[in-house]
């Protein structure tokens, strides 16, 4: 599906505020209600709308640590990717998992309530996936930015 100018300013209204109901959607983007609704519904079953989600700030939720984990496997072949990646969908501390091109192989984002949690969860979880050659924890100083609203203009 081609999204045209209507699509992409009900996608940036939608990004910054999944919440509108589709009357102050259609207000915010010039456009009557019905049309709306129908525009809406089709960004959905086309799949461009994935899914609708809360934001929750990690701080308020004791977990205050962001880690970023590079991975290096033993070996590249199917088999272990597929079983380190089986791996990863199963810890919940791992909010973002990247099979890479370049130096590493996969690129992890970990959510933690502190360093001792990143390191039990190093020791316990992350270390016992067979197939890892090597883990290099990069530890953020400040969160300059994060969104998830993508550039759509």
């Amino acid at each position: 599906m081609k999204i045209d100018q209507v699509d992409k300013r009900i996608l940036q209204a939608l990004q910054r505020n999944g919440k509108l109901q589709n009357n102050e959607l259609a207000a915010a983007i010039g456009l009557s209600a019905s049309p709306c609704l129908r525009r809406v519904k089709q960004l959905e079953d086309t799949g461009i709308i994935e899914k609708y989600v809360a934001i929750v700030d990690s701080n308020k939720v004791n977990l205050k640590l962001t880690v970023f984990a590079r991975i290096w496997l033993k070996e590249q072949d199917p088999k272990t990717v597929n079983h380190f990646i089986d791996s990863v969908m199963e810890l919940p501390q791992v909010v973002e998992c990247h099979l890479m091109a370049g130096d590493c192989d996969f690129f992890l984002r970990i959510v933690v309530a502190d360093l001792d949690d990143y390191r039990q969860f190093q020791i316990n979880h992350l270390n016992k996936i067979s197939g890892i050659q090597n883990v290099k924890t990069e530890i953020p100083l400040q969160k300059v930015k994060q969104t998830t609203e993508l550039p759509l203009d």
